[in-house]
């Protein structure tokens, strides 16, 4: 029964949005797939830490741009976050950062056999801020989140956790040889995933 499961959701992953992985001249659309794709994403802040003060410290969050399934992405990505966290502390201090998402986590790669850095193992390089989201933004986050990450309903209420968004600013998008590709966030926002 689990391998069934998983084999329903591999087809399903493979089938987010529009059937099919977007051609490499559609970068836009592949930074939007990928992203909805993806569960999980790097997040690069600069430490704010004794010892590592001002020096990129990376550390992976739950993601998620809207429930999982075609067309159902909205581009932004929400995380849950904790000002118990280190990188959160961070943020705190300097809200830029990086967050970096891959085909790698989904079963694309390994079914085509890809190195995780290889090219055609796409992976999108989001640069921007966090920010809080606001309350008419919350329950679109929630939404987001707990569809595809159950368990946080149940973590601790007294860790005082809190939806924010990453405040998209630069987009690279490395899907093909040749080099990265850069996408305005015009342009992400307004292509149909």
């Amino acid at each position: 029964m689990a391998g069934l499961l998983l084999l329903c959701a591999a087809a399903l992953l493979l089938s987010l949005p529009g059937g099919a992985i977007p051609p490499p001249e559609e970068a836009a659309r592949m930074a939007r797939f990928v992203l909805h794709s993806c569960d999980w994403g790097a997040l690069a802040t600069l430490s704010a830490q004794d010892g590592l003060r001002g020096r990129p410290f990376a550390n992976i969050f739950s993601i998620s741009d809207g429930p999982p399934g075609p067309s159902r992405g909205s581009g932004v990505p929400y995380l849950y976050l904790t000002d118990m966290e280190i990188s959160v502390q961070d943020l705190e201090i300097n809200a830029n950062a990086s967050l970096t998402v891959s085909l790698a986590q989904t079963p694309y790669c390994k079914k085509h056999r890809y190195d995780p850095q290889n090219p055609l193992c796409a992976h999108i390089i989001f640069c921007g801020s966090i920010v809080k989201v606001n309350d008419s933004e919350a329950g679109l986050a929630k939404k987001a989140l707990f569809s595809r990450h159950p368990e946080m309903e149940t973590w601790p209420k007294d860790h005082n956790w809190f939806f924010a968004k990453f405040n998209i600013t630069n987009i690279w998008v490395l899907d093909y040889f040749g080099g990265l590709k850069i996408v305005t966030p015009e342009e992400y926002y307004s292509v149909k995933p």
